[in-house]
């Protein structure tokens, strides 16, 4: 099973209304560009999101989409069950199992357990905490750059391993080392 593109773009879609000011229609345009997804697959995605009762749509002057819920009140399962259907790990798990030794497999009981247990993770997960999670991710990458940064632009005055910096040979005379003379 893997969640397909149109499921993933349509977390990364509402994530990104999820991050905006409550309320405020955005426009597709300004959506698809902050999350670089085509414009055209992204208004089929919000089309089945709004189908879902996820999304709500605001036409004319000042129009766009917003959240037809507070995005502590949507959960990721919802929303990718909206767009790929019923999560299922594998066939015997579908809508209509098509394994007729299901009751009676243990690995068809593995894969229950371990889809039960993704769709809790989905389920437990709202558009809220994702854009906690994602404004955390971003501030941790943010800071990761500043020092690789400061550490680039701090080692542009280093010289090579065994060589002075121009700056430091030259403030350095040049001493002959005294000759080791033994005690008599």
């Amino acid at each position: 099973m893997q969640i397909s593109r149109a499921g993933e773009y349509g977390v990364l879609g509402l994530l990104h209304l999820a991050r905006q000011p409550a309320g405020l229609p955005v426009m597709i345009d300004a959506v698809s560009r902050g999350v670089t997804i085509p414009k055209s697959f992204l208004a089929k995605i919000f089309q089945d999101l709004a189908k879902a009762g996820l999304l709500r749509s605001q036409r004319g002057a000042g129009g766009g989409f917003i959240l037809a819920r507070p995005p502590t009140k949507i959960s990721i399962l919802e929303v990718i069950e909206a767009i790929d259907g019923k999560i299922a790990l594998q066939r015997c798990l579908g809508e209509g199992p098509d394994c007729e030794k299901r009751e009676s497999c243990a690995l068809c009981g593995l894969f229950e357990e371990a889809q039960d247990r993704l769709k809790e993770v989905f389920r437990n997960t709202s558009l809220a905490d994702l854009a906690s999670r994602q404004s955390h991710a971003e501030a941790s990458f943010a800071a990761k750059s500043a020092a690789k940064s400061t550490l680039r632009s701090a080692g542009s005055t280093c010289a090579p391993p065994g060589r002075l910096p121009a700056t430091a040979s030259q403030s350095i005379a040049f001493r002959p080392r005294p000759k080791f003379i033994p005690a008599i």
